[in-house]
């Protein structure tokens, strides 16, 4: 049994993450699918909606497959903390986000919630590109 942390932002993301899961997944293994947002100022009711959607995607297609639960998190953290702290608390054994190629200007600027997560877990992870 495995128990997976699901990192989603977009619908997109998630159907890409759930296309790579669905080929690995084991009926008694786990998905926790997380859509962190800030708060405030800085999350549009659209990015909420969006969330919400994204996390519906990640339901409708693992949830007959094994056991998925999602969370929204909008509490004023980063979303790479709120990634760690569900993974911490439901015993994680890997983390699953979706990278996208990048410029070599953005190789260069840090801050991407991918590259948040990459240089910060103790976690093992399976990364996905993404289209």
């Amino acid at each position: 049994m495995q128990t997976f942390v699901l990192a989603t932002n977009s619908e997109t993301v998630s159907e890409t993450l759930c296309s790579y899961l669905e080929g690995v997944l084991d009926p008694d293994d786990s998905v926790y699918a997380v859509n962190s947002q800030r708060g405030g100022d800085s999350t549009s009711s659209s990015a909420v909606a969006d969330g919400k959607a994204a996390l519906k995607v990640v339901s409708d297609r693992l949830g007959e497959q094994v056991s998925v639960e999602t969370y929204q998190i909008i509490r004023g953290n980063s979303p790479a903390e709120d990634i760690f702290d569900i993974a911490e608390e439901v015993d994680a054994d890997e983390l699953v986000i979706g990278v996208r190629k990048r410029s070599q200007t953005d190789r260069l600027i840090f801050g991407s919630v991918a590259q948040d997560i990459m240089r910060q877990s103790d976690y093992p992870m399976r990364v996905v590109p993404r289209d």
